[in-house]
């Protein structure tokens, strides 16, 4: 394949993604599940905002029209391209979670939604968030737990295998489950956890399970004609509205405390690796 094919095979990935985040980012309970998140942060108008992860922008922008200085932040460049394209007044920045392109202690909030489950080692995300906010600063952590999603079908092993199958190939599925953990080791203060469930019914959602079944597929986990039946009888599910698929999503919250250990930062940052 040329370079060229390779990119429009990749746009096309894109492509499918954001219409699969459009669609989960409407309905009702994604959109209360933001404004918690942003509810943590107590962020007031004025005060700065990094959105790591940003994917298509849609928090940056509706924190700008909170009158937060939100600035959002991702490892990818087409993600960041469609970013720019849909909210041209909000600013964004390549970059991922462990190298932030900011000072020490000059963000008010730090935000990131459904980013550490990809982060082969979330600590050192802590570690730098940790950096970069200001003493008193707010983080916020909103993922699913991978291992954790429920899928209605008739053969319930199968289900098993695949979900399971799918969390594997990522860097660190159950991050979720993990937030309070992290927070706590990484020198945070006034940890706080709260788990929302999203229920999906609707058939313009069949993608999902696409999306966790072709993974295990191609890892070998499960034979192409398994994933093909297990697949057919979503769609039929989704054509006679028995569709469901539930995904718990962990909410974490802390503060940077308000004088800053810089023994217990460097440490945070050495022992990061865990």
């Amino acid at each position: 394949m040329s370079k060229n094919q390779e990119a429009v095979e990749e746009h096309r990935d894109i492509e499918a993604l954001l219409a699969v985040l459009d669609a989960a980012d409407r309905m009702p309970g994604a959109t209360r599940l933001r404004e918690r998140s942003y509810e943590l942060l107590s962020a007031v108008p004025g005060s700065s905002v990094v959105d790591v992860g940003c994917g298509a922008g849609r928090a940056v922008a509706e924190l700008a029209e909170r009158g937060v200085r939100a600035v959002g932040v991702d490892p990818d460049p087409w993600m960041l391209a469609a970013a720019r394209r849909r909210w041209p007044a909000a600013e964004f920045r390549e970059a991922g979670a462990e190298e932030l392109p900011f000072a020490d202690g000059s963000v008010r909030g730090y935000r990131a939604d459904k980013v550490f489950h990809v982060l082969r080692k979330p600590g050192r995300a802590v570690a730098e968030a940790r950096r970069v906010l200001c003493p008193g600063g707010r983080i916020v952590l909103v993922g699913q737990d991978w291992d954790a999603i429920m899928i209605d079908s008739d053969d319930a092993a199968l289900t098993r295998t695949i979900v399971r199958a799918r969390a594997d190939l990522l860097g660190a599925p159950r991050a979720g489950r993990q937030y309070r953990g992290l927070l706590l080791d990484g020198g945070f203060v006034d940890v706080s956890v709260e788990v929302h469930t999203s229920v999906f019914t609707d058939p313009t959602m069949l993608p999902l399970v696409t999306r966790l079944a072709e993974p295990a597929c191609a890892s070998g986990a499960v034979g192409r004609d398994q994933a093909d039946e297990w697949l057919a009888e979503q769609r039929r599910r989704a054509e006679t509205d028995r569709f469901l698929v539930a995904v718990p999503l962990f909410v974490a919250a802390a503060s940077a405390p308000e004088q800053e250990d810089s023994g217990h930062l460097q440490r945070s940052v050495s022992g990061s690796d865990h």
